[in-house]
């Protein structure tokens, strides 16, 4: 699978990343046991349902093919395939960083991951 792959998260857990080196396993990725994924088209829908109102994120976007045999596209929310990684998200992966935080009801996305995602 080629194109990106991205993984939303709050600010001070990406902090914790940065010292760490990986991206910890933290919410419902450390109860399911594997690293939930968004695809391009399912970022907005994906932030609406899980962070609805949170400020302070981050969206990392990921090379799907650098991420090897460790990502699975597995049936979630409503039968859609969704990228499931299982393994540890070293930093050194991330292609891109973009602050996002919710703007009412939606969320506001910087210009750049618009067109990374469009």
């Amino acid at each position: 699978m080629t194109g990106q792959v991205f993984k939303i998260l709050p600010q001070e857990i990406w902090h914790t990343a940065i010292a760490e080196g990986a991206v910890p396993l933290h919410g419902v990725d450390a109860n399911d046991g594997f690293v939930h994924l968004s695809a391009a088209e399912q970022l907005h829908e994906t932030l609406r349902v899980h962070f609805y109102g949170q400020n302070n994120l981050v969206v990392l976007a990921f090379d799907a093919d650098d991420l090897g045999v460790g990502l699975r596209w597995e049936a979630a929310r409503g039968g859609q395939k969704f990228p499931h990684y299982y393994g540890v998200l070293d930093t050194g992966q991330v292609r891109a960083k973009f602050d996002v935080s919710a703007d009412g009801d939606a969320f506001a996305l910087p210009q750049a991951l618009t067109r990374r995602i469009a």
